[in-house]
């Protein structure tokens, strides 16, 4: 399969010191939210075609999240016209030129049909067994050694299973960020790997696979936490960007020099 490419990287997470140095999370305001890059048009055609022919690996909704993805699907579609989308009252038209039905009834598959980003829903365990908030739903399309399938509707501790450095001492931190996050205004990190992995990479727990300083790509994901007001649940969301080293402005460039991608372990 052909890789996708970003033509240029538009966040670099070693360049600023904010979100250089771990846990490197700062806030940022709703506009500037959600993007559209320069691999909108690829990334959305290969979305297109994972959802119809593995719609139960790349979307989940637990019924006791449907309020909380609908109103997901209010907030974004009213941020649509600010990305270069034409909307109608049945349709909207994407920046690709594919027109995309709106049906409020299967929230998840249409705003994943919209934007470049998967996105999760986290909130409270609805069967009460857990005091860490649960994954209810989401689109996941462009995993990074990851499947929806086997993380949907455990809590945060059991998500990130067999991640050694993932402690109950992280997860309580990981909560508490969680919990803090207001409407409004969202919270954002970067993460940033050497890769050979294709932009969709879904593999299973155990099955543990990293990229060396010779991989041909660099892979960043841009993570978002923002609180949807009402039903008070937390969308996470992940931007993927995917880029050769030479794609990368002379800035950028010095500064990976300077701050090189640290290799996982």
């Amino acid at each position: 399969m052909e890789q996708i490419l970003q033509t240029k990287l538009s966040f670099a997470p070693w360049v600023d010191p904010r979100t250089r140095r771990l846990p490197g999370v700062v806030p940022f305001e709703l506009e500037t939210w959600l993007e559209v890059d320069t691999a909108y048009g690829a990334q959305m055609a290969l979305r297109d075609h994972l959802i119809a022919t593995q719609p139960d690996e790349v979307m989940g909704l637990d019924e006791s999240a449907r309020p909380a993805a609908e109103e997901l699907y209010d907030m974004v579609l009213g941020l649509l016209p600010g990305l270069g989308f034409a909307a109608s009252q049945d349709a909207v038209t994407r920046p690709d030129g594919v027109t995309v039905p709106l049906n409020r009834g299967a929230p998840i598959k249409t705003l994943a049909r919209l934007m470049q980003n998967d996105f999760c829903l986290m909130q409270p365990d609805p069967s009460g067994a857990s005091r860490q908030s649960v994954l209810t739903g989401g689109a996941l399309c462009f995993p990074s050694g990851w499947r929806l399938s086997e993380k949907f509707m455990k809590p945060m501790l059991r998500i990130h299973q067999p991640i050694a450095a993932y402690t109950p001492e992280l997860a309580a931190r990981v909560q508490r960020l969680l919990d803090g996050v207001q409407p409004g205004r969202g919270l954002m990190r970067g993460t940033a790997s050497r890769s050979d992995a294709h932009l969709s990479d879904p593999r299973s727990e155990g099955d543990l696979r990293h990229g060396s300083h010779q991989s041909r790509y660099i892979r960043v994901e841009r993570q978002s936490l923002v609180r949807l007001p009402n039903t008070r649940a937390v969308v996470f969301t992940i931007h993927t960007q995917v880029v050769l080293p030479e794609a990368l402005t002379p800035d950028q460039a010095k500064a990976l020099a300077e701050f090189p991608i640290r290799l996982a372990d």
